[in-house]
């Protein structure tokens, strides 16, 4: 299991980083990314210190940790500038929080984080068809979320996903011990979406592909 989508205490998480890690360690994870929620105010003290610990965490595991960044709640037109800075400070993974329904998100959001590069729109909400389209021809992964509240739309993301043939990954969004899913129970979250079996197998290749910093066309 390779989780894309996770947060420790350095944003609104219940975990330090070891101990999230240590938890998907127990869980026989082989790849996590922290994401913390980041925004102007905190991206140059919360990805640095990410980038430290996520590699003490991997020399001393049997998981690789990467530090990644959830760009969270940020106006549409700060989005280019920001998804850069992240990377700068080292960030491996890039996801910006699209606009879901449980939460008031700025319209525009999912659109300019595609157009901004990120890796993943995460819970994309009503993704249109159009922006969907643009993320294939741009390479942005569209997230199917295992966080109650963030999932309600992951049938509607899937179906835009098959329409338009974006890519889609799988992330927990885990900010509590229990919101952490095996692979099994990530599958299910996906069956759940309508996937069928091979566009499930396909979500999970894709979140390793992502982990190692490849494209499925490579």
């Amino acid at each position: 299991m390779f989780d894309l989508h996770t947060h420790s205490l350095l944003s609104d998480g219940a975990l330090l980083p070891g101990e999230l890690a240590r938890r998907c360690e127990a869980k026989d994870f082989r790849g996590l990314v922290i994401t913390d929620h980041v925004d102007s105010s905190n991206i140059d003290f919360v990805i640095p210190r990410l980038v430290k610990i996520c590699k003490e965490l991997t020399d001393t595991m049997r998981l690789k940790v990467k530090a990644g960044a959830e760009l969270t709640h940020i106006r549409p037109q700060e989005l280019t500038r920001l998804v850069r800075q992240a990377r700068e400070l080292g960030a491996e993974v890039v996801l910006v929080h699209g606009e879901t329904l449980v939460e008031p998100v700025m319209p525009g959001t999912n659109r300019a984080g595609i157009e901004a590069g990120a890796d993943v729109i995460t819970h994309p909400g009503l993704i249109t068809e159009e922006d969907a389209r643009l993320a294939r021809q741009k390479g942005v992964r569209l997230e199917i979320s295992g966080r109650k509240g963030h999932c309600l739309t992951n049938g509607h993301v899937a179906l835009m996903a098959r329409k338009t043939g974006a890519a889609l990954v799988f992330g927990s969004d885990s900010h509590n011990p229990e919101d952490l899913l095996d692979r099994p129970s990530a599958e299910k979250v996906a069956m759940g979406a309508g996937l069928d079996p091979q566009e499930v197998k396909n979500i999970f290749q894709e979140n390793e592909l992502l982990f190692n910093g490849l494209r499925r066309d490579a």
